[in-house]
C-alpha cells in the first residue's frame, strides 16, 4: 500500500475498548479519530449503509450508559455532543471497513482487529488463572478445616481436667 500512515499502537486501541451491555465496544468518536475522519462523517457513512449494521454490530448508548462511561473515562474531551454516541462491537468495527475505503481506514481496521484478538487472549488467560486460584482456594480451605479440627482436638485434650487417682499397686506399711 502506498502512502505513509503511522501505525497505531495496539495499547492505544485497547484503552478505547469498553464493556457495555456485556459486549466489548468502541465509541464512534474514538473510531473517527483513529480513522482520521470527523465523527459526523463516520456516522453519515454508517447511516448510508445502515443495513450493514444490525443491533449486535452497532447501537446507541442510553443516557445512563453514556454518563457511566464518561465517569469511568474521567475526561472532559466529550465536547458538545447533541446526540448520544453510537458504539460498535467487534463485528461492527469490522463492517466499518466496508464503508470507509481509505488506506488509513484499512490499516486502522487491521490494528483494531488485532487489539480485539489481544483482549480475547488476555481474558482467556485471566479466566484460566481465576480457575486455578479457585481450585487452590478450595484445596487450602479443605486443609484449613482439617488443621482447625486438629487444633480443637488438642485444646479439648488440654482442657480436660486431670483427675487425681489413688496409686495402684501394693503399699507396704512395714518399716522393716
Amino acid at each position: 500500500m502506498s502512502g505513509f500512515f503511522p501505525s497505531v499502537p495496539v495499547e492505544s486501541i485497547t484503552s478505547r475498548i469498553f464493556l457495555v451491555r456485556g459486549q466489548k465496544i468502541m465509541l464512534d468518536s474514538d473510531l473517527a479519530e483513529l480513522y482520521g475522519v470527523s465523527t459526523s462523517r463516520l456516522n453519515e457513512q454508517v447511516r448510508r449503509n445502515i443495513d450493514r449494521f444490525p443491533n449486535d454490530f452497532m447501537f446507541q448508548l442510553t443516557d445512563s450508559e453514556f454518563s457511566n462511561l464518561k465517569s469511568q473515562i474521567a475526561t472532559s474531551s466529550w465536547g458538545g455532543r447533541r446526540k448520544l454516541p453510537l458504539v460498535f462491537t467487534e463485528q461492527g468495527v469490522s463492517m466499518l471497513s466496508s464503508v470507509l475505503h481509505s488506506e488509513r481506514a484499512i490499516r486502522v481496521n487491521i490494528a483494531i482487529m488485532r487489539a480485539f484478538v489481544q483482549l480475547r487472549e488476555m481474558l482467556s488467560a485471566h479466566k484460566e488463572l481465576a480457575q486455578k486460584l479457585s481450585e487452590l482456594e478450595r484445596k487450602v480451605g479443605i486443609h484449613d478445616q482439617t488443621i482447625v479440627q486438629l487444633i480443637e482436638a488438642i485444646r479439648n485434650i488440654m482442657e480436660t481436667p486431670v483427675r487425681e487417682t489413688k496409686p495402684i499397686g501394693f503399699i507396704s506399711d512395714s518399716k522393716a
